[in-house]
């Protein structure tokens, strides 16, 4: 059924649902305006449930700022989760980088929007996926090429130099605006596109209009409005949205395969070639992979002993498809610089500095173990191509 939806005020729309009246707050998230609006809206309606977009473990950081002292790096380093946490920590300092210009926290008008609902004594529903199923939805959406352009917009996001007003993050809550911003993501990244925004919008009006009262005021992020204005009244499953796709068969067949081959070629050589040529091969892989992580490990600026650790490892780690040289690099970094109270209670405001990147223990850990698996990787592919040119001479 096609709701009735009417705009009552500037970036405040009126959904009515069979027995449900829902406000739909549009925010920018780093927008003083933005928290005073949901907060007058929540008094004026006096609702029986507020809706914010916060999953748990974003409403619990930003109540209690203090969680990265309590973070298990070494798990998330042996999980193969460093790449989820750096995504997270470089577009929370993102934020915070916007956020200290204007003078406003990000995430204060849902976090005051939460505040009030406790006022009135009415519930607060968490509406939006748990950000860990969101990006791990969207890094196994991406190719090589896209991962390389998204990684390229975060960093030059964080590091850009560019003045943005009050103004214009007020100019960019129309829809006009987020419209146009939406195609030009679309273009540029489809699948990004897909689980950031376009699921999301889904998975958050299924929470809003389910949620309990008959007078409802869901305070979200303005790019999402529209999406969900389209969506109301429509009844949506959240399961498959929140499923972690499993690893793509390409993928886990390249995982198995080059090493197969490699193995193949180190045995085939040992039988069918001179012992030269053997001695070669072997010399070639050992010596390809250990420079390739090494220097990985070296632009992240590692500590001496992780480079010449990750230049022993990576020769085998690169036969094993579970075992990853950044895995062994970030845990012997760890180890040997290890994170001090001082860097997780900093680290979202050192990740949106370059300085502060590398400075900071525990972003510098989570660098070693991007930068020395990316070149771990060309190092094998290379290595492989090596010792087969080998071969055939």
């Amino acid at each position: 059924m096609q709701p009735e939806i009417v705009s009552i005020r500037p970036n405040v729309d009126l959904v009515k649902l069979p027995g449900k009246d829902i406000y739909v707050v549009g925010t920018a998230h780093i927008s003083q305006a933005s928290a005073d609006l949901a907060a007058d809206v929540i008094r004026e309606v006096r609702p029986d449930c507020v809706a914010i977009e916060l999953c748990d473990s974003r409403f619990q950081s930003l109540k209690d700022p203090d969680r990265w002292k309590k973070t298990d790096l070494v798990s998330i380093i042996r999980g193969g989760k460093a790449y989820v946490l750096m995504a997270q920590l470089m577009l929370s300092g993102f934020q915070r980088k916007l956020g200290k210009k204007l003078n406003i926290k990000p995430g204060a008008e849902m976090m005051l929007a939460a505040s009030i609902a406790g006022e009135l004594n009415v519930p607060v529903v968490l509406a939006d996926r748990d950000i860990r199923t969101t990006l791990k939805r969207t890094w196994s959406g991406l190719g090589f090429i896209g991962l390389i352009k998204l990684c390229g917009a975060m960093v030059s996001g964080l590091f850009s130099k560019e003045e943005i007003s009050a103004d214009e993050i007020e100019r960019l809550k129309s829809a006009d605006a987020l419209n146009e911003l939406m195609r030009e993501f679309s273009a540029k990244l489809p699948s990004v596109r897909r689980t950031l925004i376009d699921e999301r919008d889904q998975y958050l009006t299924q929470k809003i209009q389910t949620a309990p009262g008959s007078k409802i005021v869901a305070v979200v992020g303005a790019g999402h409005v529209p999406g969900m204005k389209a969506a109301f009244g429509t009844q949506i499953d959240l399961a498959p949205l929140e499923l972690i796709p499993p690893k793509k068969l390409s993928s886990q067949i390249f995982g198995w395969l080059l090493p197969i081959a490699v193995i193949a070629m180190l045995i085939y050589g040992c039988f069918a070639a001179d012992t030269s040529t053997s001695a070669d091969m072997i010399g070639m892989w050992f010596w390809i992979n250990g420079l390739f992580a090494a220097l990985g490990s070296a632009l992240s600026l590692g500590h001496p002993l992780t480079i010449l650790s990750v230049f022993f490892a990576a020769p085998f780690t690169a036969l094993h498809p579970f075992i990853a040289s950044g895995w062994v690099a970030g845990l012997v970094e760890a180890m040997l610089r290890k994170p001090l109270v001082s860097d997780l209670e900093t680290i979202a405001d050192d990740v949106s500095t370059l300085r502060g990147l590398w400075h900071n223990r525990v972003s510098r850990i989570l660098l070693v173990v991007g930068l020395t698996n990316l070149f771990g990787t060309v190092g094998a592919i290379i290595g492989a191509s090596s010792i087969a040119s080998l071969l055939k001479g």
